[in-house]
């Protein structure tokens, strides 16, 4: 496994009240727990099968025992106010600390296998930025093969607009785009009711 390569995965600390907010508005707090709580689980899974060094960033505070610990994740804190803050810093420190393919995702998204990411990863030899594109208009993965702070600034996120403003960015920086399957982020019911996953499980 290459050092060169980091996959870094965002959460929010499992709270109630605090994860799946507009899921919670129709389920309640703590069925919105619940599944915030699967998402988790089945996330940090496909990220252990990642062929990459991986790092876990939290939200609020590190959670010192917890799944992640047996799956050896690397454990942060995200830094800043906004979305966009947060990853642009966590990608700085990232090619700062020597890495050459970073990866990003989040744990909202159930379809995600490990040879989505993998396949993330081999496409970065031949592009600037890789895209998991999800169905709400936003990104459930982000790959760049170097620190492009401009992607994470100026973005409308949480709305339709993130992926052609994202693109727009990509196109200034006349960066190589290359995109992974479109699949189906859990943010609201609605969401919860197209989901094979929980249809499943």
């Amino acid at each position: 496994m290459s050092a060169k390569k980091l996959l870094m995965v965002f959460v929010k600390n499992s709270l109630p009240g605090y994860v799946k907010t507009r899921l919670a508005a129709d389920v309640g707090a703590a069925k919105a727990l619940e599944i915030y709580q699967r998402l988790l689980h089945q996330t940090l899974s496909v990220a252990a099968g990642a062929d990459a060094e991986k790092e876990i960033w939290y939200s609020a505070f590190i959670e010192k025992h917890d799944e992640a610990n047996k799956k050896q994740f690397n454990k942060k804190l995200q830094q800043g106010e906004s979305l966009g803050e947060r990853m642009k810093f966590s990608f700085y420190e990232a090619f700062g600390n020597g890495y050459h393919k970073v990866v990003i995702i989040g744990s909202d998204c159930p379809e995600l296998t490990s040879d989505i990411v993998n396949e993330a990863f081999r496409l970065l030899d031949s592009a600037g930025l890789v895209i998991g594109p999800s169905e709400d208009g936003g990104y459930y993965l982000l790959g760049t093969s170097r620190y492009i702070p401009s992607l994470f600034e100026e973005v409308d996120w949480s709305t339709e607009n993130v992926m052609p403003q994202t693109l727009e960015k990509a196109k200034k920086k006349s960066l190589s785009v290359r995109f992974l399957p479109k699949l189906n982020d859990i943010d609201t019911l609605e969401d919860l009711k197209k989901s094979r996953f929980f249809q499943d499980g």
